[in-house]
């Protein structure tokens, strides 16, 4: 009980500042109707008790089994059990993770059901199931991360010649939105059980990040495929934003409840049946402790329920209204400085956040401070989501004018910082982009893009939650900069 109500601080925490925002902008410039402030409250309450739930569920369930079957990979010193697990794993935490589904839901519903949300949850799965493999053998043969990702990405800036503008948004919104709450802490448990065992010192610490990254590369690679195999392109997305909303304030969420439920069931449905066939045939864990896995893994269903419900009975329709309302106004200079803001105390928001920057502090044993970090995280984000109202407003910007860039200074950075600073970076760019940005930011920017004339929701609305991923890989490895210009004793080098 303790632990849950760190749990309910913590995420208490990190939900207010967005209540606080929305708050402000309904006594200023975004008034909002009753019944829709009132569902906004509901749904906020919902995912702060949804996330602490969750967030216990994984620390006593899914952490464990993630670290469990790494050790047992790890100890199998066999490369085909490492491959069925990667593929096996990664395909199945992909597809229960929430973030995904909420991305999914909202493709689906902007294309009008053109791109259905059950196509993109199978293909980014199955592209991260490919890249969580990968990801493992490279920790098994000593591949050097920088290397890998280099190779990577050069593949993804070839794929992209081949894709359509609208496909790339989603691509990389994908990436983003693959790596949250549930898969950020399996993979990281899975990665560290695996490093743990293979060798002690520097490299087994630079092993145990880097996996996240390579996983959410398989979301853009899948998406991209998908668009160029699949032939659909020049698409357009409209969003219908109705400020007066509903009157209802209970009932969307009793609706919303057993459809979320039976998601979600089925999503750890597999997830929970390979760990009980491991646990019989090579782990043989005490009853205690198999028990305690099991409650956290009921806890993580009973959060991700409520977290899901709220999101979409209450959260995003409150976002869409809002960035509407604000993109509506004559002075442009209120969705600028309100993305801004969003996205600065978002990245705070963001539990899987909390998750890596303790692991970061803990591996370096305290030479990376989490307040710098975060300080890092915070910025990058804050101007990420501010860069990607800016792509709003000028119709001659195109996402890949900012990426494109991006992703070669992160690539130049790799190759001039301390190696365990690389994963680091691309592990949070991935975390960066989880639960509140995948709901509230996503709901707001595209809302802006209904309103402004000229953009295109389904071009211009997606493509923030690339851009989050992308910056923290920036920020974060020149803050690796600072620590090696400051430091010459190469402890890190």
């Amino acid at each position: 009980m303790n632990i849950l109500t760190e749990k309910f601080k913590e995420v208490s925490l990190s939900v207010l500042p967005i209540v606080a925002i929305v708050f402000i902008l309904h006594f200023t410039i975004a008034p909002l109707e009753t019944s829709l402030l009132l569902r906004f409250l509901v749904g906020a309450l919902f995912i702060i008790l949804g996330l602490a739930i969750f967030l216990l569920g994984t620390d006593i369930g899914i952490t464990p089994i993630g670290t469990q079957m790494g050790k047992g990979v790890a100890k199998s010193n066999k490369v085909w059990v490492v491959i069925i697990a990667g593929l096996a794993f990664g395909f199945f935490i992909s597809i229960a993770e929430p973030d995904l589904h909420i991305l999914a839901n909202q493709i689906a519903t902007v294309t009008n059901g053109v791109i259905t949300n059950t196509s993109i949850l199978i293909f980014v799965s199955i592209g991260i199931a490919v890249m969580v493999t990968i990801g493992l053998l490279r920790i098994v043969y000593n591949i050097p991360l920088y290397k890998l990702l280099t190779g990577i990405y050069l593949l993804i800036f070839v794929l992209a010649l081949f894709t359509s503008n609208e496909f790339l948004s989603l691509a990389f919104d994908a990436s983003g939105a693959t790596t949250g709450a549930l898969t950020v802490p399996f993979m990281l448990a899975l990665a560290l059980g695996i490093a743990s065992l293979k060798k002690v010192g520097k490299t087994s610490e630079e092993d145990s990040f880097g996996l996240v990254a390579i996983a959410s590369s398989g979301a853009i690679i899948a998406v991209m495929l998908m668009n160029i195999f699949g032939g659909q392109n020049e698409m357009s997305g409209s969003l219908e934003v109705d400020p007066g909303g509903s009157s209802a304030i209970i009932q969307p969420f009793l609706a919303q409840l057993p459809t979320i439920s039976g998601e979600i069931f089925i999503a750890l449905f597999p997830i929970v049946t390979i760990f009980l066939i491991y646990n019989f045939l090579s782990l043989k864990l005490s009853k205690k402790r198999l028990n305690k896995i099991l409650k956290g893994v009921l806890y993580v269903f009973v959060g991700l329920v409520l977290f899901l419900t709220g999101v979409n009975a209450g959260f995003m329709e409150v976002g869409n209204v809002v960035g509407y309302t604000i993109a509506s106004l004559d002075n442009r200079f209120y969705v600028l400085l309100v993305a801004f803001v969003l996205g600065l105390v978002t990245i705070l928001a963001e539990p899987a956040v909390y998750v890596l920057t303790h692991q970061i502090e803990e591996v370096t044993h305290g030479y990376v401070k989490r307040k710098f970090i975060l300080l890092a995280l915070s910025l990058g984000v804050g101007l990420a989501v501010l860069l990607s109202m800016v792509r709003i407003l000028l119709p001659g910007l195109l996402l890949w004018h900012m990426l494109l860039p991006g992703y070669i200074i992160a690539i130049g950075l790799m190759y001039i910082v301390p190696k365990m600073f690389v994963g680091m970076a691309f592990d949070a760019g991935g975390v960066a982009s989880g639960p509140m940005t995948a709901t509230f930011i996503l709901a707001f920017v595209q809302g802006a893009a209904e309103a402004i004339e000229g953009a295109d929701v389904l071009m211009d609305g997606f493509g923030m939650i690339a851009m989050v991923a992308m910056m923290p890989i920036i920020t974060l490895q020149l803050l690796g900069l600072i620590f090696k210009l400051k430091s010459r004793k190469g402890g890190l080098q």
